[in-house]
């Protein structure tokens, strides 16, 4: 993989303008987010035609994180040791061989290593394109970095799972023109980053980067530790919904409209989208608030619209949700982008988005276990009633961190 990459990186000039470059890790930042999402509409579709459980279901979307945060802790600081370019080269070209396993898949082993190629390919992709975005911030707008980490995966996350919905309801080929096309934007994403500056630059260091660590220093400590609460309960959030959302729709409302279905994962992460773009000129310590207390007022929406069956509050319940998980990841990626040196950036995103994605999937694994007991319904109230619990913890956080 590096060496390929490092055969793009000097054969093709460099000819993209520095906000030209911006603007291209930002669209690939959103694609990545959004082919992630891709298969939450398709799960229902998955389990008519192969017939398995919600338990298994949420060990397809397990297996996905598991690869994720595990490549997080071998690569994620690898970009600041070799450059961001053949990172991301690598990483695309593995999420186009993931992409071509989805095209293929006829049953759930192939499905299974799908997910898990597709986990590497963007664990290997976060935290590079995280880091690139900081390094190519623009001089005159300082926070921009820090404003489109927050917006670009939230918002890559409804495209693809509203996206895939329409497909799948309206388009041929349910199960293979998204991946199609998908495919093609991999391709674009590929000629961009042959064609964009380097932003990094190589030192010593790359072997010892790939051991297994957590590794932050101790001047940023205190920041990242104060985020953590609102981080844990936002990610399990959008765990819930990306993993069984359309499921929850279709057990409790009987709404089994795959438009609808990724509509359902649409409304939280649109919100979410809209919430850090209105929010992005607001003081951090007022967004972490409004973070805090959506997803609080949000979870106890969801609750009551599961317990009197009430599709109304639930759906508002998702949209105040959404609002929280908005300005939960505008506030979390502003203070990363802020605090970090430049060869600290890839090391420091890849602590948070491990600790982001091990929230976003062990909850969401438990839930799908617990629901062969218990049912859909009753595991999505009890969930919906922790991630209002996190909020408020969140919330408590962030004023003892103030007052501090």
């Amino acid at each position: 993989m590096t060496v390929l990459a490092d055969a793009a990186r000097t054969t093709a000039p460099a000819r993209l303008s520095r906000n030209s470059a911006f603007t291209a890790i930002a669209a690939i930042l959103v694609t990545f987010a959004a082919a992630s999402a891709v298969p939450s509409p398709l799960y229902v579709v998955y389990q008519h035609l192969w017939g398995f459980s919600p338990a298994m279901l949420t060990v397809i979307f397990a297996v996905y994180v598991v690869a994720l945060i595990a490549t997080l802790l071998t690569l994620g600081a690898l970009s600041d040791y070799v450059g961001r370019r053949p990172v991301l080269t690598g990483a695309i070209l593995l999420e186009a061989v993931a992409l071509t396993l989805f095209l293929s898949a006829g049953n759930v082993t192939v499905l299974l290593i799908a997910r898990i190629v597709q986990g590497v390919a963007t664990g290997a992709a976060l935290s590079t394109l995280g880091a690139a975005l900081i390094d190519l911030n623009p001089s005159h707008a300082p926070g921009r970095a820090g404003l489109v980490s927050g917006i670009a995966p939230v918002a890559g996350l409804g495209l693809g799972a509203f996206g895939c919905g329409a497909l799948v309801e309206w388009a041929p080929f349910p199960t293979h023109l998204v991946y199609a096309l998908l495919l093609a934007g991999m391709v674009v994403a590929g000629l961009a980053v042959a064609w964009m500056p380097e932003t990094a630059q190589r030192r010593p260091g790359a072997a010892a980067s790939l051991k297994w660590r957590l590794g932050v220093p101790a001047r940023l400590r205190g920041d990242l530790f104060a985020l953590v609460p609102i981080i844990v309960a936002s990610w399990a959030l959008g765990g819930l919904y990306l993993s069984l959302g359309p499921s929850v729709a279709a057990a409790t409302f009987g709404i089994t409209d795959h438009l609808v279905g990724g509509l359902v994962v649409a409304l939280v992460c649109g919100a979410g989208a809209v919430t850090s773009f209105l929010m992005r000129k607001v003081a951090t310590p007022r967004v972490l608030t409004v973070a805090g207390a959506g997803l609080l007022a949000g979870g106890a929406l969801g609750v009551t619209g599961l317990i009197t069956e009430s599709l109304a509050l639930a759906t508002a319940g998702s949209i105040v949700s959404g609002i929280g998980f908005g300005a939960a990841a505008l506030a979390s990626f502003s203070t990363l982008a802020r605090i970090a040196e430049p060869h600290e950036r890839g090391e420091l995103l890849a602590v948070a988005l491990t600790i982001s994605y091990a929230a976003f999937s062990i909850p969401a694994v438990i839930a799908g276990q617990t629901a062969n007991h218990l049912g859909l319904h009753t595991v999505a109230l009890g969930y919906a009633g922790i991630v209002s619990a996190l909020g408020l913890v969140a919330l408590i956080a962030q004023r003892a961190r103030r007052s501090a």
